[in-house]
């Protein structure tokens, strides 16, 4: 096992910034890749699918870059094994999935090698501080000063589709903290959490895969 600790301050409006600190651990080590993300029965908790779009983003372009299969080709191939309403709720429904024979030719036909499946999401986990605005005759503004702290944590699941097998598990964490200050005019001060636990999560995948 090899682990990877990634630290990452983040520039955030007119030149200010935030703080990020992402972590990354990898376990173990290709061809055409998907990554995808729960579809059937959403609830607050779930993957946000523009993060899932951020990582195959990121593994298809840059240094090492790999050839992706959009999910839409992805969803659209493996009709109707991946729609909403039947479509696996975590990674361990994945081995029954995809040994079934009519799906494993269709991966065989698009070159399929691995098969990411991502959990996780972005929330804020403490908040505080106030503001509030006014507007009169003679003009307004905003005063106060807010905080908040988020937090992302995602996990995702390397499947080999030949041996329909896990080849391992890479976790990515950030947290950072934003903050608002307003005398007249607010300024955000914000922190990309999401995007760095995007960034980190893509390049170890990358990785993972070329390795």
């Amino acid at each position: 096992m090899r682990s990877v600790r990634i630290t990452a301050f983040l520039l955030a409006g007119a030149g200010l910034h935030g703080c990020v600190t992402a972590t990354v651990q990898e376990v173990t080590t290709g061809d055409s890749i998907v990554v995808l993300g729960r579809r059937s029965q959403p609830t607050a908790s779930e993957t946000e699918l523009d993060f899932i779009s951020c990582v195959a983003d990121n593994m298809s372009r840059g240094q090492n870059a790999l050839n992706v299969v959009s999910e839409q080709r992805f969803l659209d191939a493996t009709f109707p094994w991946f729609e909403p309403r039947i479509a696996p709720l975590n990674h361990t429904e994945l081995p029954t999935i995809i040994k079934q024979a009519p799906l494993a030719e269709r991966l065989d036909e698009m070159g399929l090698k691995y098969l990411v499946w991502i959990e996780g999401s972005t929330q804020r986990i403490d908040s505080g501080g106030s503001l509030s605005c006014v507007v009169g005759p003679g003009g307004g503004g905003c005063f106060g000063f807010l905080s908040w702290e988020n937090d992302s944590a995602y996990e995702a699941s390397v499947w080999d589709v030949e041996t329909g097998q896990a080849a391992g598990k890479i976790s990515s964490e950030a947290t950072g903290m934003s903050y608002m200050p307003a005398v007249i005019v607010p300024i955000p001060l914000i922190a990309r959490v999401r995007s760095s636990a995007c960034t980190s999560l893509a390049n170890q995948l990358k990785s993972f895969v070329v390795n």
